[in-house]
This record gives C-alpha cells, structure tokens and sequence, in this order.
C-alpha cells in the first residue's frame, strides 16, 4: 500500500543495508543489528525512513512485528542487494588503491574444503600476503552462497547450490570423487570389485543431503535400482569417520578427506567407478570488484583459472 513519500529525498545507504540485513535474518530486526552492530530501535528507524523515503510498505506487519515482504518489498529487496554490493565494491575499491596488500579475505567454505584441501593454499597465501586477514565461515553450500550475496563473504566454495542464485557466477576448480571407508577387519574390506548392490547390504554413513556431492551418490543408487540403507548422515566428513570407526556403517567419503596416515587403520576403497564425479566450484558476486589478492586466492586454489577468466565470468564480458 503507497504511503507519503518525499521524491527529493535520496536513498540512504544505511537504509539499504539494514533493509537487506533484515530480510536476510528471518526478518527479525534484532538479529539484523546484532549482525551489523546496530542497535535494534536504530534499525527500525532506519527502515521506517527508507519506507519514507520511497513511498512503499516494504514489509508484512503483525503488531510491531515483521512476517514478511510485500510485494513491491520483494522488487525493491532484489534492487537494495545490487545496490548494497555495489557499495561494497566501492569500498573494496578505495581499499585496493589506499593499500593493494591489505585487507579482509572472507570464505565461505564448507568442513571438508577448510578441512583437506584449504590449509595449504592459506599457507601459500599468507606467505604472500602477511598482512591480510583470513576470515573462514563454514556451513553447507547453499549457506556459503548465501553468505557471498549478501556480501557477509569475498567469496564460496563448495561442491553444491552455489550456482542456484542469480547474484552469482561459479567457476569450475577442480574435479574429485568417493571412496569407501570400513575398518579394515570389516567384511567390504575383503571385496575385490566394489558394486553398488554390495553396497546396499550395509548400513551407510554419508554426507547430509546438502553436502558436498550427496545427489551423485543417491542418483547413482537410483539408478542401479537399488535402495541404499542410510544408517547416519553427518555435516563433516570427522563425523564420519568417527562413526565407521565405531562400526555404526560403512563411509561414504570424499577423496580429499581420507587421509593415508590419520585414517591408516581404516580400509580406503576406490569408488569412482559407482558414482559420477563431482566438480568444487568458487562462487563469486556479479559484477563485484574483487581486490588483487582475491584473484591471486582464487589462481592459488584452482591454477587452471586465470585472472582474465575470471573478470569475464564476474562481468559477463
């Protein structure tokens, strides 16, 4: 419903990024000023003045409470997301020129990337680049491209989702598989060429459907016609591994997380002839202005991308 507005007021910054805070934590606004460090009368002054300002109720109302979007609040919050990465951008852009060797690196990763295959491309970078910071944030693939669209991360990695919103481009880094894992002594350890129906005969632990490549393992069951018998599920591949070593199932693991000299009394078997390969991929906003040492992370991590490929996904040149 349209309400008085004043045309000549410009749009505060501020307001747009609480507005988008606001949405992005269930719409409570006592979370978006713990997220933003604001206090929470301060965020709803603020999104009272931009509902001013533009002349539109942009939230659903319950009381005092908001329960959602309006329509014309779910135009105007798509808009207030570019506006608000663009400013961002700005910013990254006035650091870049005032110090290239400087600054925050935020990742939003899943456990077994930050686990396996993340500590030595840190290592790399930070020989390089001693005086910028290092953020991690860990959760599953649709969290970490969360996380990158609503700017709280420079950019994601993961296996999954993270091509299923509009704000951002992926880039494919590299390639990998499964392997099985039993203790050594259990029966599959004995079994010379590994079937999906031989499988099936055990209970399973595996990735939570979420996770890193758990759509190639249960299509694979699918089509083989078989129903696998998934014991437990876990966020990470530790827990895993903690519970095939208690005898609770069989794992099913990424490759990079079976290490030969932690996990050397578990039986490690070769599972890429049973499941499609999946493809980790670096996520990255539209149209973001990325800081040099973003590009060098992103060449560090995935050497077969270069600086020009990557400017041509992130612009769409």
């Amino acid at each position: 419903m349209p309400i008085a507005r004043d045309v000549s007021l410009p749009v505060n910054l501020q307001h747009i990024k609480l507005f988008c805070a606001v949405v992005e934590h269930g719409f409570s606004v006592s979370e978006a000023g713990a997220a933003t460090f604001t206090a929470q009368p301060v965020v709803s002054k603020h999104i009272k003045a931009l509902e001013d300002e533009i002349g539109l109720a942009l939230f659903e109302r319950r009381g005092k409470r908001f329960i959602g979007l309006t329509p014309a609040g779910e135009e105007a919050y798509a808009i207030a997301r570019r506006v608000n990465a663009d400013a961002i951008s700005l910013k990254a852009l006035a650091s870049e020129f005032a110090n290239a060797r400087e600054g925050v690196l935020t990742i939003a990763t899943t456990h077994t990337q930050a686990r396996y295959v993340l500590p030595r491309v840190i290592m790399q970078f930070s020989a390089k680049y001693p005086e910028v910071k290092l953020k991690l944030k860990q959760g599953n693939p649709k969290q970490c491209a969360d996380h990158v669209a609503a700017c709280e991360a420079d950019l994601a990695i993961a296996t999954e989702a993270l091509s299923l919103d509009p704000l951002l481009v992926t880039l494919p880094c590299y390639r990998w598989n499964r392997v099985v894992i039993a203790p050594r002594k259990h029966p599959i350890a004995k079994v010379e060429t590994l079937t999906i129906e031989e499988l099936a005969r055990y209970p399973l632990i595996t990735y939570d459907t979420a996770f890193t490549g758990r759509s190639q393992i249960d299509r694979a069951f699918a089509s083989a016609g078989v129903a696998p018998n998934v014991a437990l599920t876990a966020l990470d591949s530790d827990v895993i591994k903690t519970y095939v070593r208690m005898n609770v199932g069989v794992g099913i693991l990424a490759e990079m997380a079976y290490d030969p000299k932690e996990d050397a009394d578990l039986k490690r078997i070769d599972a890429s002839h049973l499941f499609a390969p999946s493809v980790t991929r670096v996520g990255l906003r539209r149209n973001a202005f990325l800081r040099r040492y973003v590009y060098d992370f992103i060449v560090m991590f995935a050497p077969s991308l270069k600086r020009s490929t990557i400017e041509t996904a992130v612009f769409g040149k």
